[in-house]
């Protein structure tokens, strides 16, 4: 009789056990999972008007393919394939000198709408400062005290400017959020109170998508 108890909590903590290993287990295929599948989402909406104009040419030339075509599983498959090939076509075009033409033409009718301007100039700006590699006068990954004095947090320096009051230098600093980088906190820091590091953009970024699980060896918080 009094074994039945003990089988009771030994099955428990078996049941608990392995239900927990299984979830660590899936979790980062889940999270993988989530990124791509927005990412994809994205794609397919923006290239759905693109990919129905294809399905529909596809339909009048080849009628036997209408069946295929019409499913909207192959049809978001479209829409994702053609919204890349776009982007390519994009990149291609924007690296020659052709294309920076183009876009300084489009950003000279963009500084005309004031609403769409602000957006895009402060857009440019991030993915500038983004491009630079770290330990140039752009971004760098320093530490910074937050959310309370005592914890570090990993920041990208986007800006130094001087204080318009005392003259002393300070930082435009984005604090990340983990997992999730696209959101975030903006600080405005002394660079005097700013911990310098040897981390590279794509180790920082690494380390708070994985929350802190994959973390290089040379990391230190003491001041340099």
């Amino acid at each position: 009789m009094s074994e039945t108890p003990v089988r009771k909590s030994l099955f428990h903590a078996n049941f608990q056990t392995n239900l927990m290993a299984g979830l660590l287990t899936v979790t980062p295929l889940i999270v993988v999972w989530l990124v791509f599948n927005f990412f994809l989402s994205t794609l397919s909406t923006w290239g759905a008007p693109l990919a129905g104009s294809l399905t529909e040419f596809l339909d009048r030339q080849f009628p036997a393919l209408q069946p295929w075509l019409d499913d909207p599983t192959v049809r978001w498959w479209i829409g994702v394939v053609v919204a890349l090939l776009v982007l390519y076509a994009i990149g291609a075009v924007a690296s020659r000198v052709v294309g920076q033409q183009l876009i300084h033409w489009l950003e000279r009718i963009i500084a005309r709408i004031p609403i769409v301007e602000t957006i895009y100039s402060a857009a440019r700006k991030l993915v500038d400062v983004l491009r630079q590699k770290p330990g140039t006068d752009g971004q760098r990954v320093v530490l910074v005290d937050f959310p309370t004095p005592g914890l570090k947090a990993i920041g990208f320096v986007m800006r130094s400017f001087p204080d318009a009051t005392t003259g002393e230098m300070l930082a435009a600093v984005y604090v990340p959020t983990a997992p999730n980088p696209t959101s975030g906190y903006l600080e405005i820091v002394p660079l005097a109170k700013l911990t310098p590091t040897t981390l590279k953009s794509e180790e920082a970024m690494t380390m708070i998508l994985s929350g802190g699980a994959v973390t290089p060896d040379h990391v230190s918080i003491a001041p340099r």
